[in-house]
């Protein structure tokens, strides 16, 4: 019986990941979003799918250690000087969003037909966002470390620090709340401080020296073994006084942000945070109750509509009675308009507490679940319906009957210091970018650059194209740098066209577009890279140079048959570390042989 029940668990266990590792990566190839996938293969799986589990809700238990350890990295990209410069976001804007929307939440509550006491719990509930979806999503978006980003983390952490008042409140108003007394109420409090205070002090004075001794000892298990003891210690010190557990992390990570064990820490978390995170999503997915959705659909789906219009809009006013710019509260409003994991110990607090019975408790959390299924569908909905955000370019000079002896299109790093000798010898140069901010940024540093696309024949002409002594394209794309190629020889096929390529390949397709020279970008700097590692190494400078010169001319021989022959051409010239020393010294004797030779008979000619 004890085998068979192993090889029932391991058979989930197996269920679990292959779910997982399905789901996630063929939503997100179709555009979806890996959180969508988890969700969906959280249904499929769970007791109104496939029904390989009944207990979602211990899956859930055991992942929320996702958000656990997720919140700790965040903390351990937050210095405490940072985290204190946060704090306007975090108790200013966090607290004027929570309290509006528990506001306005409440009124919806009480349209719904639920009285005073429900209705406000079940909008504070709905309150709180889903950490772990609006984490993901941003970090997806590469938003983490963006203004607007820090903002809805700063959000975010206030919401984590409200839901312990929260469950207070929920305690006090339930029908046992009379019986908690004051002195109880402070001891509770007093307990969560010192929680707090341990936390701090063990951060402070003994992480760093625990991590240096365990360090020492050479053993990398041991390092991984106490980075998640940390994480969850701290959380279950959190939880045990009555706080949060993400907080707990959360602070562990801000106290360990300044340690030099802190890249080691993400390095080693990471892994546990992005399987379990994963396994929280899943478990959300086969928590969907579609008996408590079929019996009350119609209550769920006014729920789910009246709470996430009303939240998203009560976002947006508050962003911008802030000052914040219309798309990034629209962005705001978007990802923040769910309910979250937080919610559900919310509602478990009030139906233990006798404010809410067990169907309507069905139906707050069946709304909850939707809710985060249909956030990451909103977001995808609004980057498509969204218009791109464009540059603003109104206080910037667009050219104009501009005459220089050069025409630069591109002024990034790579033009910028072909700029130098240039500019130095007396040429006159008409610098184009289209990066509105380096515009704007150039002529601090006292250069006229001019806003616009090369790839475009009317700015070529305004630009002075025409009349230049050669046009430099320096753009770093390289789709554009062909386009402009072809532009520039098609209207001005008498003037001389450079250009900087990105790699081989791009070389090639440079020279069939019509430029008259082009240069890979590393390629200068590489060689003189390999010269200095040949003497830094013990090589004479003499013979590292002449490799160097032998190299180049090797690969000018290699670039001409990849001209004819296309990039896999000349693959016999190239040194690979893969190949036998003997045939690789018998090879480099024959071509210095091959290569004096030539050298001889064109000096007797």
């Amino acid at each position: 019986m004890a085998v068979e029940g192993n090889a029932n668990d391991l058979a989930q266990v197996v269920v679990l990941l292959a779910a997982g590792v399905v789901a996630a990566p063929l939503f997100k190839r179709i555009g979806l979003g890996s959180v969508l996938g988890y969700l969906a293969a959280g249904l499929v799986i769970g007791p109104f799918g496939l029904g390989a589990f009944s207990d979602p809700q211990a899956i859930i238990h055991i992942a929320e250690l996702g958000v656990v350890m997720f919140l700790f990295i965040i903390g351990l990209e937050m210095q405490p000087s940072r985290l204190w410069s946060m704090r306007k976001d975090i108790f200013g804007l966090g607290a004027l969003q929570v309290v509006t929307c528990m506001a306005g939440l409440t009124l919806i509550g009480l349209a719904l037909g639920f009285s005073l006491i429900p209705s406000f719990v079940a909008g504070t509930g709905f309150v709180l966002t889903s950490t772990a979806i609006v984490m993901q999503m941003l970090q997806e978006r590469n938003s983490m470390s963006t203004l607007k980003g820090q903002r809805i983390i700063a959000i975010l952490l206030f919401e984590d620090l409200a839901i312990v008042p929260l469950l207070v409140l929920v305690a006090f108003l339930g029908a046992g709340g009379e019986a908690v007394t004051l002195s109880e109420r402070l001891l509770s409090i007093g307990i969560a401080l010192a929680a707090i205070v341990a936390l701090i002090v063990a951060g402070r004075y003994l992480l760093n020296p625990f991590f240096r001794l365990l360090a020492a000892s050479g053993a990398r298990e041991v390092m991984t073994a106490a980075a998640l003891l940390v994480v969850l210690g701290s959380a279950l010190l959190m939880q045990v006084s009555g706080l949060s557990m993400a907080m707990g992390a959360f602070l562990a990570g801000v106290l360990l942000s300044e340690s030099s064990f802190r890249h080691q820490l993400e390095a080693d978390i990471e892994p546990f945070r992005g399987i379990l995170l994963g396994l929280f999503f899943l478990g959300v997915g086969m928590a969907i109750d579609l008996t408590v959705i079929a019996a009350n659909w119609q209550l769920v789906m006014m729920s789910v509509v009246a709470y996430m219009l009303v939240k998203a809009l009560l976002i947006y006013c508050v962003a911008r009675v802030l000052g914040t710019c219309q798309r990034e509260s629209i962005e705001r409003a978007v990802l923040m308009a769910q309910g979250g994991e937080f919610a559900f110990v919310l509602y478990s607090a009030a139906a233990a507490a006798g404010i809410l019975d067990a169907e309507a408790n069905a139906v707050l959390t069946a709304t909850i679940i939707i809710s985060m299924i249909l956030t990451p569908l909103m977001v995808i909905a609004h980057d498509r319906i969204m218009p791109k955000k464009l540059p603003e370019t109104g206080d910037l000079d667009l050219p104009e009957n501009v005459e220089g002896s050069i025409l630069m299109i591109g002024f990034g790093r790579f033009g910028q210091i072909v700029s130098q000798p240039l500019l130095a010898r007396g040429y006159t140069l008409s610098l184009v970018d289209k990066d509105a901010d380096f515009v704007r940024d150039a002529s601090s540093f006292g250069f006229k650059v001019y806003y616009g696309d090369g790839s475009r024949a009317e700015i070529l002409h305004a630009a002075g194209a025409g009349s230049a002594r050669a046009v430099l394209i320096c753009v770093d794309d390289k789709e554009a740098a062909i386009r402009i190629a072809e532009i520039v020889k098609h209207e001005f096929p008498l003037v001389p066209v450079l250009a900087r390529a990105y790699d081989r390949g791009h070389a090639l397709d440079l020279l069939k577009a019509g430029v008259d020279y082009q240069i890979r970008e590393t390629y200068e700097s590489a060689l003189n890279f390999s010269e200095k590692v040949l003497t830094a190494v013990g090589e004479e400078i003499e013979l590292a140079e002449r490799l160097v010169e032998e190299f180049r001319d090797v690969d000018k021989e290699r670039f001409a048959l990849e001209v004819v022959g296309g990039v896999y051409a000349g693959r016999s010239l190239i040194r690979g570390n893969a190949q036998p020393a003997d045939i690789v010294a018998a090879r480099t004797a024959r071509e210095r042989a091959e290569r004096e030779a030539r050298e001889e008979a064109a000096q007797e000619s």
